[in-house]
């Protein structure tokens, strides 16, 4: 983890964790294996520092807020 601001369940029921420092989200699995890494925001300096706060999962959908863009967005 790198400052992380943001956790939520997956319906899967891994857990998701948006971090502060590099605009990344991390997936981890109930027992603690990092599952996957992925950019979620990459503007700034340093790129993705200060974007990630909130992340929540509704149905089977993960939303999360990007600070940098002042934007809520539908995570792929």
């Amino acid at each position: 983890m790198n400052d992380p601001l943001g956790l939520t369940v997956a319906s899967n029921g891994d857990i998701l964790t948006v971090n502060g420092n590099d605009g990344y989200m991390v997936q981890t699995s109930p027992d603690g294996l990092q599952v996957a890494k992925t950019l979620l925001d990459s503007s700034g300096n340093a790129p993705g520092a200060g974007a990630l706060f909130g992340l929540v999962t509704v149905g089977r959908d993960v939303f999360y807020v990007d600070d940098a863009t002042n934007t809520l967005n539908l995570f792929h």
